[in-house]
């Protein structure tokens, strides 16, 4: 059972949360884009939000910055990736979305800047919020405002996303990676500023 809880760490791992809004995203929307532009936009996510975070990585335990694996679980590794993350997420939204008419997809990534943001002033004063739930939670809350706006019924996959997010937490408390106020403050920080942000802009 704690093996199967373990892929949803994997599979759910933060990195990979924006790729999973733009499949989703464009899931719905595709209609309204040229097929290049997707096909443009999807490699140059992959590359700010994949690719680069990975070799920041092993860049980082090359020189001894990093010493944890890829979960980096140890909060005193956490505020340069996490700073590294932010710039990625503010150079998406500043110039790959510029001119892109995709404005619910600029929304997330702002929001998804402020929850790293938070993620990253948790760091500092050494409080190790839940980066998986972070993502997880901002994902599901993405997918549901998408679905309201669009008047699509998923109701069932968004059920099964809500029991991911379970699973995920389920994970990460079992892999004894996060105590259960991390894993809730880290649901919130993935929750409100997404609903946040879709209010105040």
């Amino acid at each position: 059972m704690k093996s199967f809880l373990t892929l949803f760490s994997y599979i759910f791992h933060p990195i990979f949360i924006s790729v999973y809004a733009l499949l989703f995203y464009f899931g719905l929307t595709a209609q309204f884009f040229d097929t290049s532009e997707i096909y443009l936009l999807f490699i140059q996510i992959v590359i700010l939000t994949v690719f680069l975070p990975v070799c920041a990585y092993y860049l980082l335990k090359l020189f001894g910055l990093i010493k944890g694996d890829v979960m980096v679980n140890d909060v005193k590794e956490r505020s340069l990736p996490l700073a590294i993350q932010s710039i990625y997420f503010l150079f998406i939204y500043k110039y790959v979305l510029k001119d892109i008419s995709a404005f619910e997809l600029k929304l997330f990534f702002i929001a998804a800047l402020a929850s790293t943001c938070l993620a990253l002033f948790c760091s500092l004063i050494k409080f190790k919020i839940s980066l998986h739930m972070i993502g997880i939670s901002g994902l599901v809350t993405f997918f549901t405002l998408l679905c309201l706006k669009y008047n699509v019924p998923l109701l069932y996959f968004n059920a099964f996303m809500i029991l991911c997010m379970g699973g995920v937490a389920s994970s990460r408390l079992s892999m004894k990676a996060h105590k259960l106020d991390e894993i809730a403050l880290g649901t919130l920080g993935g929750i409100l500023p997404q609903l946040l942000v879709l209010y105040l802009l």
